[in-house]
């Protein structure tokens, strides 16, 4: 698990259209590229964010998401001249509660002067755009962790139905999860009163087998860099659509200039 702030995967050149991500540390931040291939017409670069210590623990995600880390990150994406930026970080934004993350969200967009947003709201907005009221939770996450998740979605008016906690607490052992196991935990942890499963946690591979994971529970599936990814898009006022993102890139919609939607 490296630190430090340094530009990541598929940075493009200075002016070049883009989607710019803040990433906490290094652990499943391939899934940006893969998604920047099978869309194919806009970049996605990744600025990796300082973590001091990697756990899913309430103070060190306070530090993680931090005003002092994310300007700096955000800084460097402007350099780039992205057209909008995401905090690509679920727990580092849910863990400062509604108001600490619109607050946290409006000094990235200072500091990186385009529209910003970051994964906490990007889940609410997508489950939003899908119609969805009641979801099922499958977090890797300690359960003191994923409660506050759960807390996030309830101020927007969505009921999680069942909430599950894998109890992992670094995200670089979350990366290392491969396809089958990631397929059967959120299987296991579908509940059939939930219209969708929610899988929060952006050190998560999750992008490669999104139909996959669909195809398994028969219901959308909302993952965390994929929908960091389509809030980014639906900022800069893009909406791509590709049949291998799950349901929520199966439709197109107009732009939205805010993080809360």
């Amino acid at each position: 698990m490296g630190n430090g702030v340094g530009s990541g995967v598929g940075s493009p050149g200075v002016g070049s259209p883009g989607v710019g991500f803040l990433y906490p540390g290094f652990s499943a931040e391939d899934d940006y590229p893969a998604i920047e291939r099978m869309l194919g017409e806009v970049r996605l670069p990744v600025v990796h964010t300082t973590m001091r210590e990697d756990a899913h623990r309430v103070d060190a995600l306070l530090d993680i998401g931090g005003p002092d880390v994310l300007a700096e990150g955000a800084r460097e994406l402007r350099a780039l001249g992205i057209e909008a930026a995401v905090w690509a970080c679920t727990s580092g934004s849910f863990v400062f509660g509604w108001d600490g993350a619109t607050a946290q969200v409006a000094g990235v967009q200072e500091a990186a002067g385009v529209p910003a947003s970051s994964t906490s709201f990007a889940f609410v907005n997508a489950a939003r755009r899908l119609g969805l009221r009641r979801v099922a939770v499958a977090a890797t996450y300690p359960a003191d962790v994923a409660e506050r998740f759960s807390a996030f979605l309830a101020h927007a008016g969505i009921e999680v139905v069942a909430l599950s906690c894998r109890g992992i607490v670094t995200a670089a052992e979350v990366g290392t999860l491969g396809r089958a196991e990631v397929l059967d935990f959120v299987a296991a942890n579908d509940h059939p009163a939930a219209e969708a499963v929610l899988v929060p946690d952006t050190a998560l591979h999750t992008v490669s087998w999104l139909a996959e994971l669909e195809d398994r529970v028969g219901k959308p599936v909302l993952t965390a860099n994929q929908v960091s990814v389509w809030e980014g898009l639906r900022l800069a006022g893009r909406t791509p659509s590709h049949p291998g993102l799950g349901t929520l890139f199966a439709t197109k919609e107009g732009p939205h200039h805010g993080p809360t939607g």
